[in-house]
């Protein structure tokens, strides 16, 4: 086994030595020459698809129809699509002019949209005419978005340029601006502790390593890619980069569905994707024959019970990683170390990859104990957008502080423990907590709020929130609808709580004053005594 892992890790060397650096620009244009008539992406139910060389001559046709709308190098744009072919030819528009995308969740509400493209200073936006009315309905408008910069995709209505008529009698030539790796290509938002999201600057070297990673990681190409996940987050990003890499065909969905994914894996021939622990759990109940195309899949996270019932049935080889959108992959589990995959284990470094698990003390964990994992690298994220305090914290030197628990063993095997960040992941959501407490607390009867995940079978974890009301107010004073519509004006729907229960008084520290969170995820029923907004019901 040691001279396995020495091997492996040889070999992770020699990938970094071998790496060449580009921009996403480049690279689009390198695979349209290599690959020109094949087909790089097809978004399937909506009958669009393009070859490498049209996504090439698409992606510069829409480049110089933004750059005579006024977009230079630098400039911000919100990007509000579903999943759509526009999405990502506009993503690779925006790296050829050297701007900066900003991708914006279609579920966010007015609230949400306002402050991500305040925060960015965005100057142009790209709207999808399903979210045009929830657009309409921004207050305060952007501070820096002009009106006449906004582009509707889809039916033309007033107030909008029509993406159509921007694009009409515009060439495709090759689009000529100098771009440098270090270049920001995205400011890809993602919850914090701190309540907002946070801008992470994303940079054409991040996606070139990044996608490197993933091209390499396990050790072999693949044809057709599947991804569900809306493009607005950046993983789907991600797998897209790695199919352009590796000369496949990149499958995405119209949208994310449980019941359809595997009908769709098995449809399209798919020999690469992210396969959903529900999915697999609902094939093991249904007795599915697992006769797919599948190669190989990304699992991240799962158990190493529905590893092996999954493996066993898809006859597939499964891989583990650690990652998330500041550093990309931090660990990946080697292919050749095959016999490991039921292990629970995230793997060993990524290639670029430096770890450290350090202790509350500053100082470094021993092997075998528990620590926060620590990352450096080339190609990780520069930083959060105009957040210097949050920069503050979460840098030490090189090092990023990703909040999370690891451990490892003597062999340089990672296992994921949990997490220090007060976060709740609901299905491909991460929610902060601290946003939702902050717009329940607006409510005057209520004094103080706590939100914290509980487990669920569909989703992975739900949000359920803690109330503590003014003296002199009871539950019978605030009807839990009252609650429930105040929630949902203002956040995502994916933000707003499940369950809904009244405590006295929120345990605290003595000393702080501090919720002690900890105590109220520790009850034995977490649903007792609790308001299921989805069945409607008192538990």
């Amino acid at each position: 086994m040691l001279e396995r892992i020495a091997d492996r890790l040889h070999k992770i060397a020699t990938l970094e030595s071998e790496y060449e650096t580009i921009t996403i620009g480049q690279l689009v244009s390198m695979r349209a020459t290599m690959h020109g008539s094949r087909t790089a992406i097809e978004v399937f139910e909506r009958g669009e698809r393009a070859t490498y060389s049209e996504m090439n001559g698409l992606s510069n046709k829409y480049a110089h129809a933004l750059h005579a709308l006024g977009v230079r190098k630098r400039d911000r744009i919100g990007v509000m699509l579903p999943n759509r072919i526009d999405f990502p030819i506009l993503w690779f528009a925006i790296a050829k002019l050297g701007a900066v995308m900003v991708p914006i969740n279609m579920r966010y509400t007015p609230r949400e949209i306002e402050y991500v493209l305040s925060d960015t200073q965005a100057e142009f936006a790209v709207i999808d005419e399903s979210a045009w009315p929830v657009f309409l309905r921004l207050e305060p408008w952007p501070r820096d978005l002009a009106k006449d910069r906004v582009i509707l995709v889809g039916q033309p209505s007033p107030g909008a340029i029509a993406l159509d008529k921007l694009l009409k009698g515009v060439d495709d030539s090759s689009v000529q601006v100098d771009i440098l790796p270090d270049d920001l290509l995205n400011i890809q938002y993602t919850s914090g502790t701190s309540g907002f999201p946070k801008g992470c600057m994303l940079t054409h070297d991040y996606w070139g390593v990044s996608s490197y990673q993933g091209a390499c990681g396990d050790g072999r190409a693949y044809q057709r890619y599947l991804s569900v996940l809306p493009f607005f987050y950046g993983d789907p990003q991600g797998y897209l980069l790695k199919s352009y890499r590796q000369g496949g065909t990149f499958y995405l969905a119209p949208s994310l569905s449980s019941t359809r994914f595997l009908g769709w894996v098995k449809e399209h021939c798919i020999d690469w994707c992210v396969f959903p622990e529900l999915v697999a759990r609902r094939a093991e109940a249904a007795g599915d024959d697992g006769a797919t195309c599948l190669k190989q899949t990304l699992n991240w996270g799962w158990s190493p019970e529905t590893v092996n019932k999954f493996r066993k049935r898809f006859r597939v080889r499964t891989q583990d990683a650690y990652g998330m959108t500041e550093i990309g992959f931090g660990t990946q589990m080697p292919n050749d170390l095959d016999e490991l995959a039921n292990s629970g284990s995230v793997g060993i470094r990524a290639p670029f990859r430096k770890l450290r698990l350090m202790n509350d003390d500053g100082t470094p964990a021993s092997v075998g104990e528990v620590g926060e994992l620590w990352v450096s690298g080339r190609g990780i994220f520069k930083g959060y957008w105009n957040r210097p305090e949050a920069n503050a914290t979460s840098f030490e030197g090189e090092w990023f502080k990703t909040g999370d628990l690891l451990r490892r063993n003597e062999l340089g095997f990672y296992w994921l423990v949990g997490r220090i960040k007060d976060m709740i992941r609901r299905s491909s959501e991460n929610i902060a907590a601290r946003e939702v407490e902050d717009i329940i607390r607006e409510i005057p009867e209520i004094a103080d709020v706590a939100a914290v995940p509980v487990p669920d079978a569909k989703r992975g974890e739900e949000v359920k929130v803690y109330l503590e009301l003014e003296e002199g107010f009871t539950p019978g004073d605030i009807p839990v609808e009252r609650i429930l519509e105040h929630a949902r004006a203002r956040l995502a729907v994916f933000k707003v709580p499940r369950y809904i229960a009244f405590i006295a008084a929120l345990p605290r520290t003595t000393a702080s004053n501090k919720v002690l969170k900890r105590e109220l995820m520790a009850v034995a029923d977490p649903f007792a005594g609790a308001y299921d907004t989805e069945q409607k019901r008192w538990r």
